[in-house]
């Protein structure tokens, strides 16, 4: 499912910084909710992924050993050791196990290059842990948890229909 243009547009007109700041509270929420995420990794801790959806102007980069994350606009082309994209909720559902990475590829709804021995690393490390992101942004929204889960669990339940 791609995102409706009602969503994507006034995220990719957000400034820079602002995405920066937010998507770092809630990577860093998730490694407090998932402190073993990336142990699985090995020697491609010190990698760099790019994941960029689609249906967004963005870019995120995460460097494992490092605990960071960076948001950039698609035109920026940050070097990674290992890229996907592909729509954003593929990837969110990807991230929690909802669906067969193999595939999407193959489906061609899904595209990885680079450093293929680290991606699948990294989808072992995901496989492993646990991530549920409706309760785990939910876990982070303080006293509007019970909302946020539930607009978030709304949100999947749409999405998987067109992916499963």
């Amino acid at each position: 499912m791609i995102l409706p243009k009602a969503i994507s547009h006034p995220i990719n007109h957000i400034p820079l910084p602002l995405l920066q700041q937010g998507t770092r509270l809630v990577f860093d929420q998730m490694l407090r909710q998932h402190p073993n995420l990336f142990d699985r990794l090995g020697s491609h801790a010190n990698k760099s992924f790019r994941f960029t959806p689609t249906d967004l102007d963005l870019s995120f980069l995460v460097v494992p050993a490092q605990r960071r994350i960076t948001v950039s606009r698609k035109s920026a082309q940050m070097a990674a050791d290992a890229s996907t994209g592909g729509p954003l909720l593929t990837l969110l559902a990807l991230l929690e196990g909802q669906i067969d990475g193999d595939a999407m590829f193959f489906a061609r709804s899904l595209s990885i290059a680079g450093d293929m021995e680290a991606m699948l690393a990294l989808r072992n490390a995901l496989d492993d842990s646990g991530f549920d992101v409706p309760r785990d942004l939910g876990q982070a929204a303080g006293p509007f948890a019970h909302l946020v889960t539930r607009v978030a669990e709304a949100v999947r339940r749409r999405a998987l229909v067109g992916l499963v």
